[in-house]
């Protein structure tokens, strides 16, 4: 007997092989085709074509291809979905919805003419096999999340003109299938439009709710993700209910959780990463499964058939594009983006198919034969090669675009430190911290722990790194470096002044301190000397819930806040903040304040979602308890003892904030000032002091430079 002994079976039925080989394709498809400047989708397809039954079968398409087939396609729409930025979408949704008109009306308007009288099919086959001409799939989309564009305004029209266009062909498919088995009565239209509304506005309405709940309690990353995993498969399992293709629940999932999975968070780090390494490669391959290339050399029915199934499908999407652009004046690049990222037939084209063949009509023929079937499959790989180049080419050129090297020089060095002490602050610190921080900018965070008692050092320096790699593994989560630093020191204060000059750090991000005697102020020693040590923007937090749960970001600005240095970094920081979170950013100031918030908004942070009030009585925050709910974020300007902005009613602040605020989250915000806090003048008379005309005669400058800028 052979001590080793293995007998080569295709296909392959071992799992333990299928998922090694499958895993060597995810892995070396990408490396082979970088170098032949092909996109990697496109290797994932070729590959599935050469391991399937069609081509070496060295691997069956069993139950696993389906499986993690359909998770992948779900996890694409819902990607789709999760990336989308709302407030472009809100803003371009007329776009998007012409697009989706246009991407169905136009190839369903071809096919039908060439399905009856060149392909001389009935009325059914021909109005079903047009729809799949309008049906598409994002296949593209991991591309444009590549090159960091995902936000871009084409893509959001693309993804938004993907939604109403599947449902409406999912519609038709629905309809043509209750048609044959019986179902398609004088209401059935109606009640199958009225399902879909009705689960659509409970999705929308009752899953942001349970997600909100669900993260306020747990905060377990694990927990988190297959939380979110469960919400997919729920909506897509609900839309299947209820008779329609799972993809489009698994994208109203997308977008009703966008709000609660920032951008830049360990969570969408999490949900990107499994999704790009396992579940879409899976999906891809099983799709290179089904194409038989034997077609090409078959019969010429099949092969006329697939030649005009590609030609109507490519000719239609991009009179589409086409139209779209020139309705709204858009460029060539986002005309050929919005057209790569459409174009591509798989999900809904292969549902609409493998229905159709599965009815039979009363002559005993398929409704959609073998022909089709066939010629679906080699769409599937040319609409999916044609759509891979073209977004690969247009995505990169945009990237390109986008990206302003001369811009990049000329914006100051970005370095937030964000001091560890408290536990029970990190996982808060460390998310605000991505947050704000300027993602055009490397290395720009750093988390600081002093330690200040000598007898105790040993056990404080391990305390201390524990701290530290908590830290480093949120951010490192999020895809994101962070540099440690940890120091012996006089005093927590002194340690933290130290490392900031050292290592030139722009801003800090440290927690509200919390009493531990009666004769503690509210802020805390270590603020207030931080506060006479620094001329930087310090930013004292505390947050009672999850920043992702947060539903407004509320911004109380005081009178001359915009004569101070730091004026436009803190509007900035708090628009990133409202964009990453994709809730609005409330901002109460005086009139003139007011105007030129509103310019800076306008001009630099237009993608972001704002209001603006007034708030002429800044001696009592009072005002604003009827504004600031348990769900929002109250952020206070504040100002340094001497800075032009500041004002003898701030001696009032912590009482304030803690008698009406106490239970909420807030954000008191220390803007830069110019020179060393040492250097900064107090102002008895600043009507009538020099400095006070010379800031006024700043701000006039700076209102019409503004003015001038629009």
């Amino acid at each position: 007997m052979d001590l080793f002994h293995f007998s080569l079976q295709l296909p392959i039925t071992d799992p333990t092989w299928i998922f090694l080989l499958v895993l060597l394709i995810i892995l070396f498809a990408p490396i082979l085709l970088n170098k032949l400047r092909i996109p990697h989708i496109i290797g994932m397809i070729l590959a599935g074509l050469v391991v399937g039954e069609h081509g070496f079968n060295i691997l069956a398409r069993d139950s696993s291809f389906e499986l993690f087939g359909k998770v992948g396609v779900y996890y694409i729409m819902f990607l789709a979905g999760l990336e989308m930025n709302m407030s472009d979408f809100k803003k371009n949704r007329g776009k998007a919805v012409m697009l989706g008109l246009l991407a169905f009306i136009i190839p369903i308007g071809i096919g039908m003419v060439t399905n009856m009288f060149l392909l001389e099919y009935g009325l059914l086959t021909s109005v079903l096999l047009a729809s799949m001409y309008a049906s598409h799939t994002l296949v593209a989309y991991p591309i444009v999340i590549r090159y960091g564009i995902s936000r871009h305004r084409s893509v959001s029209i693309a993804v938004g003109g993907t939604a109403v266009t599947d449902t409406l062909t999912l519609l038709v498919l629905a309809v043509i299938s209750g048609l044959f088995k019986g179902e398609a009565g004088g209401w059935f239209w109606v009640w199958l439009v009225a399902k879909v509304v009705v689960l659509g506005a409970l999705i929308m309405w009752l899953f942001p709710r349970i997600g909100r709940w669900f993260f306020r309690r747990y905060d377990d990353g694990v927990m988190q993700f297959i939380f979110v995993l469960a919400m997919v498969f729920l909506g897509a399992g609900l839309m299947e209910f209820i008779g329609m293709e799972g993809i489009l629940g698994a994208f109203l999932v997308g977008l009703v959780l966008n709000r609660l999975i920032p951008h830049v968070s360990p969570l969408m780090s999490h949900l990107e990463f499994v999704g790009n390494a396992l579940f879409i490669p899976y999906f891809l391959i099983g799709v290179g499964m089904l194409i038989d290339i034997h077609v090409i050399f078959g019969g010429g029915d099949a092969l006329k058939v697939a030649g005009v199934m590609i030609v109507v499908a490519l000719v239609g999407k991009w009179i589409a594009s086409w139209l779209t652009q020139k309705i709204y004046h858009m460029s060539v690049l986002e005309r050929d983006l919005m057209f790569g990222l459409s174009n591509a037939q798989a999900a809904a084209t292969l549902a609409a198919v493998l229905v159709g063949y599965g009815l039979i009509q009363p002559n005993g023929e398929r409704l959609l034969n073998e022909d089709v079937l066939n010629g679906t499959v080699l769409l599937i790989l040319v609409t999916c090669v044609v759509s891979s180049f073209t977004t690969e080419r247009a995505a990169r050129k945009i990237a390109m675009g986008e990206a302003h090297p001369e811009e990049d020089r000329s914006r100051e060095p970005e370095k937030i430190l964000i001091p560890v002490a408290n536990p029970a602050t990190i996982d808060y610190l460390m998310s605000l911290a991505l947050l704000i921080r300027d993602s055009k900018q490397k290395d720009n965070l750093v988390a600081l722990n002093v330690i200040n008692d000598h007898t105790e050092s040993d056990r404080l320096e391990q305390q201390g790194k524990r701290y530290l790699e908590r830290a480093g593994k949120i951010t490192a989560s999020a895809g994101i470096r962070l540099q440690c630093i940890s120091r012996y020191d006089l005093n927590i204060a002194a340690g933290i002044i130290h490392t900031a000059r050292e290592y030139d750090a722009t801003d800090v991000i440290i927690g509200l301190h919390y009493k531990v005697n009666l004769v503690d102020s509210y802020f805390g020693k270590l603020t207030e000397s931080l506060l006479k040590g620094l001329h930087r923007e310090v930013m004292v937090a505390r947050f009672l819930m999850p920043l992702n749960t947060l539903r407004r970001i509320i911004v109380a600005v005081p009178p001359k806040a915009e004569y101070e240095a730091g004026f436009q970094k803190w509007v900035e920081h708090f628009c990133r903040m409202g964009a990453s979170l994709n809730c609005r950013v409330h901002f109460f100031a005086g009139q003139q304040t007011t105007n030129l918030l509103q310019a800076l908004v306008r001009k630099k942070h237009g993608g972001t979602m704002t209001e603006f009030s007034r708030l002429d009585n800044w001696d009592d925050l009072l005002l604003l308890t009827g504004q600031v709910n348990y769900d929002h974020l109250l952020v206070v300007i504040s100002a340094r003892r001497g800075s032009i902005s500041y004002d003898s009613s701030f001696e009032k602040l912590p009482g304030q904030l803690s008698k009406y605020f106490n239970n909420n989250s807030l954000i008191v915000l220390y803007p830069d000032q110019i020179g060393e806090p040492q250097e900064a003048i107090s102002f008895s008379n600043p009507q009538g002091s020099n400095e006070s005309q010379h800031y006024e005669k700043v701000g006039r400058w700076f209102y019409k430079w503004f003015k001038k800028e629009e």
